[in-house]
């Protein structure tokens, strides 16, 4: 995969694909996990001497979340310390004007890219802003495999078009998988609510016998539990609502197949009237699961204290409600201390590491992916990758300023 790193980018327009998206309340973005790394990417392009046209998305149309980029912008400006110019177009000639005028190191931040139908309905990547924007245009970058499992134009259109690379992010997160990827013996965490990608991963893994152990939390092992004959109280309700509940079978079968290699929770605690009460589950009878008990989390250590490679994908419980934190970060800091090479991925996992102010150094790598890390670990071919891969090949770089087309 060719990076960016290796090349001299001063005096090239460069569009850059990141993922900018963020949490948001109110209107207003909260939590700039991704923005501070994908800001380190963006200043160092910038201080090569690149001009810089940044992409990303916001949200999804008619939710919430849906925002321009204009916030994010502003936080990339105080990040990185220098002009962020944000401009509220994105196929206009008002946006090409701008990427003409750009001067060395310059930076603009076009707006969120799903307010083009193009963007996440073409069925192969091209589109308006694909056509605008290419002429006007050195170089691409992809660096994030977060969107990478997306065909959308922003992530696989312009490469068909013009020279690409990948962004030191993109390229980081790809290393640290493929360690994983192809490895043995892998200890896997899994927690959230997201039991569909956890289901994906658990089942290839213990299919080509790969994995060593699956501790599991957070809703899939309330679904396990249920699904081996357990109470669980409350929860019986969320996992009607969640519609989890179609998972029972294939959950019963899974844990009947690989009783030596699914680890379930031997207690939990529920809430009753917002409060932790632990208790083992076998005596389950009212209140919501919403975390593992003490004797579930020194289990788990002693797992983790032993394992050579561990992912975890997920919190173990309501991490954002202190009484409900605590098998979340007992885990996250067992793996901290850990000998093994350790990968994390899922927003909420990210969220829960900065909520506990834990040194992300102390891990493997922090992956800023979910569902296309999941994707990736289960072997996937990666649209996103996959074109910079092809374009590798359709444009060669004979020397570091002029790219000759085959």
């Amino acid at each position: 995969m060719r990076k960016i790193a290796d090349y001299d980018v001063k005096g090239k327009r460069i569009l850059v694909r990141v993922d900018l998206n963020c949490p948001v309340k109110d209107g207003k973005i909260i939590g700039d996990t991704r923005l501070r790394a994908h800001a380190i990417t963006i200043k160092e392009l910038s201080d090569r001497g690149g001009r810089l046209i940044v992409l990303s998305h916001q949200g999804r149309k008619g939710k919430e979340d849906f925002l321009s980029l204009e916030q994010h912008a502003k936080r990339l400006h105080q990040l990185i310390g220098r002009d962020v110019i944000f401009i509220d177009a994105l196929v206009s000639e008002k946006a090409v004007n701008a990427i003409k005028s750009l001067n060395d190191g310059d930076i603009i931040v076009l707006d969120n890219v799903r307010h083009l139908h193009c963007e996440t309905e073409h069925p192969h990547g091209e589109g308006e802003i694909i056509h605008h924007l290419s002429p006007v245009a050195d170089y691409y970058v992809l660096d994030a495999l977060s969107v990478a499992h997306r065909k959308h134009s922003s992530v696989v259109g312009f490469s068909k078009r013009i020279p690409s690379f990948a962004g030191d992010i993109l390229a980081a997160e790809v290393e640290a998988v493929e360690k994983v990827r192809h490895g043995r013996d892998t200890t896997f965490i899994f927690g959230g609510s997201k039991v569909e990608d956890s289901f994906e991963v658990m089942k290839r893994w213990l299919a080509e016998g790969r994995a060593r152990h699956i501790l599991v939390g957070g809703a899939l092992s309330v679904l396990m539990l249920y699904a081996t004959g357990h109470s669980v109280g409350d929860s019986l309700k969320y996992l009607e609502d969640s519609g989890l509940m179609e998972y029972v079978p294939a959950a019963k079968e899974l844990v009947e197949k690989n009783k030596d290699k699914i680890v379930l929770p031997v207690d939990v605690a529920v809430s009753i009237d917002n409060k932790r009460q632990e208790v083992d589950v076998g005596h389950i009878k009212n209140g919501q699961i919403w975390d593992i008990g003490e004797k579930t989390i020194e289990k788990y250590k002693e797992i983790i204290a032993n394992s050579h490679t561990i992912v975890m994908n997920g919190p173990a419980g309501v991490y954002e409600i202190d009484d409900f934190a605590k098998g979340t970060r007992s885990l996250l800091e067992a793996v901290a201390k850990s000998k093994a090479f350790s990968l994390l991925g899922g927003g909420h996992t990210l969220s829960a590491l900065d909520r506990f102010n834990l040194n992300k150094k102390h891990f493997g790598y922090v992956s800023l992916s979910g569902k296309a890390l999941i994707e990736y670990l289960c072997g996937a071919q990666l649209p996103g990758i996959v074109a910079l891969d092809d374009n590798e090949k359709k444009f060669q770089l004979n020397d570091l300023h002029h790219p000759r087309r085959k």
